[in-house]
């Protein structure tokens, strides 16, 4: 069976990649910002099937793989920050506390229609702002939920991390996709 990412990201891209399956990267062209006002977790959860399903009606003979992911202090979502100043801005914010990171991951193809969420908590150092800048100016994560990258130097700003599949920090939680590829008959490993 063909497996689609629905997605355009080079780190989700990356990531799958690390399984060794041949799969084709399909933009799913939902309108994400529509759904910006829902609950984080719902939010999340949503956005992972609207982006499967959206490739799923264009592929339906495909697995099709759809993901999210979002950031959750508290009650206040931490979406991509775009540029330097609201990156930095949500890391002031997330500095000395414990947050959330939701990835939402949607499989759909044919007599499939499986959702996985997986949470983790990070707790991040209490850095002064010149830090900060700093770490934003070295990775430059404007189109990350939370503003860092743990798979780079971001690893440094957090004094622990506590979650079931390290992964899925940064945008898979390729555990449970092995798990379920394998449940449905994908092959691993096959692609050097």
């Amino acid at each position: 069976m063909k497996v689609i990412l629905a997605s355009t990201s080079p780190y989700r891209r990356a990531l799958v990649a690390r399984l060794g399956i041949p799969f084709e990267c399909v933009a799913p062209g939902v309108d994400e910002e529509a759904l910006r006002g829902m609950p984080a977790r719902e939010m999340c959860v949503r956005l992972a099937r609207d982006k499967a399903a959206a490739v799923h009606a264009r592929f339906p003979d495909a697995l099709v793989i759809g993901g999210d992911q979002v950031g959750l202090s508290g009650e206040e979502t931490l979406g991509k920050p775009g540029d330097e100043a609201r990156a930095l801005a949500q890391l002031q914010r997330l500095r000395g506390r414990s947050h959330q990171l939701l990835t939402a991951m949607h499989l759909m193809g044919p007599g499939i229609d499986v959702a996985h969420l997986n949470t983790t908590t990070l707790t991040m150092h209490d850095w002064d702002d010149e830090a900060l800048r700093r770490y934003v100016a070295k990775d430059r994560p404007l189109d990350c939920a939370g503003a860092y990258m743990i798979e780079k130097s971001g690893i440094g700003l957090f004094t622990s991390i506590e979650g079931e599949d390290w992964t899925a920090i940064e945008g898979v939680p390729l555990l449970w996709l092995r798990a379920e590829l394998v449940r449905h008959g994908i092959s691993l490993f096959t692609q050097a």
